[in-house]
Parts: structure tokens; C-alpha cells; sequence
């Protein structure tokens, strides 16, 4: 299985190539970029020009990126405003879509398999006007990635449009050819907006609707209550219930699988080694398990 860290470890860096010298150090052969401005300005070909020559210079793939969630205010910071394909504002909807556009664009000069997107923001409601706005957002994403020979993966989040049995229906109404989706664990294993399903249901039965269009898996953990994007064996999940789940969705064998950690900051945190170290340690039990 190849070794993928999300940089959204550190998204609120600079992604340096000294920063990508340490991942690859620790053994990781790929990353997914988590494209924010302040991050990685991926509307600057000098940039990615950059990125590209580390890249290569220490041997990591780029396997995916993550779509912008926000529009940076500035380029030293990750907040800002929202980022939404379900704007019903047509003008709004026009600008998230020529962002995400420029985003996709980036595989002209540095090339990667997938994006991964949100439906919306994380409080997203499922109403009619929103539904058809990511209708027609996606519809032209779609196939200007395709053209980039990238593929749209839509990601299971807590937002009424995020959740798994909506994503379906939306995929199986719209007939969105070539749409597929990303799985998250860590998010599967949240309470939905009825809080009825048991813990170890969660993930089982967020997984089912989904099964046969999961193209991607985010790894990562939490204790069933709040998104913190813990190290797999750090929080509340059932790694030995849930392994065998992840395998049975098609094609599981070569599924590109990531590891999505939040950096842990504060005083007393770890330096990004030991956070590296960490990270690699988690994702090699998991593979051992696997």
C-alpha cells in the first residue's frame, strides 16, 4: 500500500520544500496537497513550478489534491470566505466554480489523479436551491477535470449535504457521469443530524451507500463526537471491525488510502519530526493490520 500524508497536517505553513524533505524522510511516497492559498498558491505558476522540482528532487508523488474549502483573505492565513458549489447566488456560484476551475488547472504543469471536494460547507443544508446549484457546479467541473485527466471525488462530511445516503441520491438523480466519491472514515464515525445510530454502526452504515463509487479513502480518527482528526489508534474507532469494512469496497487492493492529521500546536506540542514520526508509526499498524 503506498504511504500518502494529506498536508492538511500542516496547512497552516508554508508548504516548503524543506517541510516535503521531512514527509519523505519519514518514509511517506506521496502526498495530497490541501490547496489553500497561504499554503500553496496554486494560482502561481512560480509555485508550482517550485513544488513540482521538490517534488521530484525527493522522490513524492502527488496522488490528489483537496479543493480549496475558502477563499483566502490574505496569503498568510487559511481562513476566509467560504468556498460553496452549492451557492444559489448565480454570480457566487460562477466565482467558487472559476476558483476550483484554476485549482484543476494545476495538473497541466504537475499532474495528480483526483480532487477531493466538499458538497458545500460544513453546515450545508439539503434544500432544493442548493441541490441544483452543485447540480450545475459539478456538471462543468466534471468535465473541465476531465479534460485535465482528474476525477471529482465528493467527500462524506456532517452537513446534511455531505452525508452518505444524500451523496447517493444526488449521484443516482443527476446520472453525473464520471462523479465518484472519497470516503472518510473519521467523518463516517460522527454522529449524523439524528445522533440515533449507534458508534459501531457508523461507519458500516455510512459506507453502504456509497460502496460502489468510493474511488479514494481519508484516514484518520476521533472519539465519536467532534472532527479531530487524530493518528488511526489515537481515538474511538474499532480498527479491527473496521479494516474489514474499508476491504470490501471494490477494487480495495490498489484504493489510494491517506492519512489526514490536524497538526497538534500549543506550547508543549511536538516538532513536526516527532508529529512526522507519529503519523508514519499510525499508518504503518494500520497497513500491518490491512
Amino acid at each position: 500500500m503506498q504511504r500518502i500524508l494529506s498536508t492538511y497536517l500542516f496547512v497552516s505553513r508554508k508548504l516548503t520544500p524543506e517541510l516535503l524533505g521531512q514527509i519523505a524522510e519519514h518514509g511517506f511516497d506521496a502526498v495530497e496537497i490541501f490547496f489553500s492559498r497561504g499554503h500553496f498558491d496554486y494560482t502561481s505558476k512560480a509555485e508550482i513550478r517550485a513544488l513540482a522540482s521538490a517534488l521530484s528532487a525527493h522522490r513524492l508523488a502527488l496522488a490528489s489534491i483537496h479543493a480549496p474549502t475558502s477563499r483566502d483573505l490574505s496569503a498568510t492565513r487559511e481562513g476566509g470566505a467560504p468556498l460553496s458549489i452549492c451557492e444559489v447566488e448565480r454570480v457566487r456560484r460562477i466565482d467558487a466554480m472559476d476558483e476550483l476551475k484554476r485549482a484543476v488547472d494545476v495538473a497541466e504543469d504537475l499532474p495528480f489523479a483526483r480532487m477531493v471536494l466538499h458538497m458545500g460547507g460544513s453546515r450545508e443544508s439539503a434544500d432544493p436551491k442548493k441541490r441544483d446549484a452543485a447540480f450545475s457546479s459539478l456538471e462543468h467541473l466534471i468535465l473541465h477535470a476531465r479534460h485535465a485527466g482528474v476525477t471529482i471525488t465528493v467527500e462524506n462530511t456532517t452537513s446534511e449535504m455531505g452525508q452518505p445516503s444524500y451523496l447517493r441520491r444526488f449521484v443516482d438523480e443527476t446520472r453525473l457521469n464520471g462523479l465518484r466519491f472519497n470516503f472518510d472514515i473519521g467523518h463516517a464515525f460522527l454522529p449524523d443530524d439524528t445522533g440515533a445510530i449507534a458508534k459501531e454502526e457508523r461507519i458500516s452504515r455510512a459506507m453502504e451507500p456509497m460502496r460502489d463509487l468510493i474511488a479514494a479513502m481519508h484516514l484518520h480518527d476521533n472519539y465519536g463526537e467532534k472532527d479531530e482528526h487524530l493518528r488511526p489508534y489515537e481515538g474511538g474507532i474499532d480498527w479491527d471491525s473496521a479494516i474489514p469494512l474499508l476491504k470490501t469496497v471494490p477494487e480495495s487492493g490498489s484504493l489510494p488510502i491517506t492519512l489526514e492529521l490536524k497538526e497538534k500546536t500549543g506550547q508543549d506540542a511536538p516538532s513536526v519530526a516527532e508529529q512526522l514520526a507519529a503519523a508514519r508509526s499510525s499508518l504503518d499498524r494500520f497497513v500491518s493490520a490491512w
